[in-house]
Parts: C-alpha cells; sequence; structure tokens
C-alpha cells in the first residue's frame, strides 16, 4: 500500500528543513509532472481551504503542492478530523501535502496519521557542528576563517543554517578568493548588515533594551518579507522556549546536557534564555504567551493603521509590566 502524500517537518532548524521540504517537492515534480505549488500559513486560511486545493486540479499543473507553515495551530477537533480524512483517503498523485512547524510537535493524531518516514524533527545543530558548517562554508567559497570570527558570527547570527548561510554569503561577496576572515571583520560587515527577525526582537528584549526593541519593530513593519502576524508568531515562539527553560529548571534539568537534549544547543542560545528566566519567571511568562494571544487576536480584527501601535503597547508591557496592562504600574513584582 503506497504512503499517503504528507510529511511533517517540524523543530528550530530552519535551514535543514527548508531543504527537506524542496527534496520532497523535487520528488513530486519528478513523479507528477508540473506542479500548483502554494506557501500557506494556518493561521491565515481554513483547513476546509486548504483540503480544497489539494482536491481540485488545475487546468495548467498535473499536481497540487501545498506547503502550511504553522501546522501546530491546527488544534480544533473538526480541523483535525478534516485533515485526518484527506490523509487517509488520498494516494499519489491526489496532492502533496507538508505540514510544517517551528515547534517541536503538532496535535498528535495527526502526528499519528503521517507515515514515519514522512515525518521528522529538525533539532538545531550543536556548537561544533555549527562551527564545522561555516568553515565548511568558508573552505567551499575558498576564504579563509579565523576561529573567533567563527565565534562572532555564531555570536551575532540566528540559531539555524538558513541565517549562517544567507550571513556567510556576504563575505563571498565581499572578499577577494585566499582572504582570511578576521573576528573584527566579521563582527564589522555581519553587525552593519545584520536583518531582523522576531528572534533578534526576543533577544533586544532579553538585554533589557525597550528602545532597541522598538526600533526592531519599526523596521520589520517596513518590510515586505514581514507581518505583525508573523512577528508575534516568532516572538510567542521563543516565549514558548522561555516556558519550556522554567519547566526544566524546575524539574531539576536544568543541567547542560538536559538543556541541549531540549534544543538548547548554543552557548549564545543559553546565554540569551537565562538571561531572559532573569526577567521572566514561569508566571509572568505564562502572563506574557497569553498577552501575545491577545495581541495576536486583536491585530487580525482591527486596521492596519493601529496595527503598529498594538505592538508598540505590547513590548511596553512586555518589557516594563511583565505582561499586565497598562494600568499596572511600571516594574511591578511578578
Amino acid at each position: 500500500m503506497a504512503s499517503s502524500p504528507v510529511w511533517l517537518f517540524t523543530g528550530p532548524e530552519i535551514g535543514e528543513r527548508n531543504a527537506a521540504v524542496q527534496r520532497v517537492r523535487d520528488d513530486a515534480a519528478k513523479k507528477s509532472g508540473n506542479l500548483d505549488a502554494h506557501v500557506l500559513y494556518a493561521s491565515d486560511v481554513r483547513v476546509g481551504e486548504v483540503v480544497s486545493l489539494l482536491q481540485n486540479g488545475s487546468l495548467f499543473a498535473d499536481a497540487r503542492f501545498v506547503v502550511l507553515r504553522g501546522a501546530e495551530e491546527i488544534k480544533k477537533k473538526d480541523d483535525v478530523q478534516q485533515l485526518l480524512a484527506w490523509i487517509e483517503s488520498s494516494a499519489e498523485g491526489d496532492g502533496y501535502l507538508v505540514l510544517v512547524s517551528d515547534e517541536i510537535g503538532v496535535d498528535k493524531k495527526i502526528e499519528a496519521a503521517v507515515p514515519k518516514d514522512q515525518k521528522r524533527v529538525f533539532w538545531e545543530l550543536f556548537e561544533n557542528r555549527k562551527e564545522q558548517w561555516i568553515q565548511d562554508f568558508f573552505r567551499k567559497a575558498k576564504l579563509g576563517v579565523e576561529g573567533e570570527a567563527v565565534t562572532a558570527i555564531l555570536e551575532l547570527v540566528e540559531n539555524n543554517t538558513e541565517a549562517l548561510r544567507a550571513a556567510c554569503s556576504q563575505f563571498a561577496l565581499f572578499f577577494p578568493e585566499g582572504h582570511r576572515v578576521t573576528a573584527e571583520e566579521a563582527d564589522r560587515l555581519l553587525a552593519h548588515t545584520r536583518e531582523e527577525s522576531p528572534f533578534t526582537l526576543f533577544d533586544s528584549l532579553a538585554h533589557g533594551d525597550l528602545e532597541g526593541s522598538v526600533a526592531i519593530v519599526r523596521k520589520l513593519s517596513l518590510s515586505k518579507d514581514s507581518s505583525p502576524v508573523q512577528t508575534i508568531a516568532g516572538l510567542s515562539f521563543c516565549f514558548r522556549r522561555l516556558a519550556d527553560w522554567h519547566r526544566l529548571g524546575l524539574s531539576g534539568a536544568g543541567d547542560e546536557y538536559s538543556l541541549k537534549r531540549a534544543g538548547f544547543t548554543s552557548k549564545r542560545a543559553i546565554d540569551q534564555y537565562r538571561a531572559a528566566a532573569r526577567l521572566w519567571d514561569a508566571t509572568t511568562t505564562a502572563r506574557v504567551l497569553a498577552l501575545l494571544s491577545d495581541i495576536d487576536r486583536d491585530v487580525r480584527s482591527t486596521g492596519t493603521a493601529l496595527q503598529d501601535c498594538l505592538l508598540e503597547t505590547a513590548l511596553y508591557s512586555i518589557a516594563r509590566k511583565g505582561g499586565r496592562g497598562m494600568s499596572v504600574p511600571d516594574y511591578a513584582t511578578p
């Protein structure tokens, strides 16, 4: 019996995860021909629309290929059942569906419906693997790199190979073949060209820089590749990871080995979440997550003119009020 044409890729390692999605797409094109490809977000589309898209053919394509991001958002019983019904009844050639999530897992019934060899968790690379990845990238680009420069790159770039590839590609543009990149050059280039994201926003908040955090949100609001909903989703992911950090600590599993097993694999990530945990304890973290959920609802229901104001108000509440409302005095105790 042929496997259902559905895949589930989860976890925070964006680069390897995106590469896996591309491999599935390439294989689908080889088997089925021309694809009608779509990238959708579970927070922005109903499951019924996704199923309808997969079931209804296109006059200009041989098969439908859908990547559904944010799959952890599929929680309602009717949505889960509708998706399971399509998975159980589908066969190769009826359309291809790749479920993607930054979280470690999704609804257990959905996970169980995906064939074992078609689902994978993409964990963050361990520090030594990332160092080797950077060294291999520079060698292929015919550049040298000092050990301290590798450390500087890891400290300045998001903790996934997608971000590392984008950052390291800049060195091949700025320096001639044979050049050996120093830590000073890496710091100067990456600090000048760094792209902001919800993850740099969380880092800024974790270090108590409210002014810098507001500047990041304003920069993101001007980017064609970002939206308030995506910013909130990314920030919520970081605070859910902080909740995981607190749970590990409360269970007595805060040692380095346990942290790495839970996905806190880099020194930079551990330092970042340690700093965040000092600002927001477990109770405050839960309150911030509730606030972000409310802001997400408000942003979706209001006009674009108020979205930036809502986001900046949320940042102030997170940084100065522990996720409480604006009527609570600044620096209230958790």
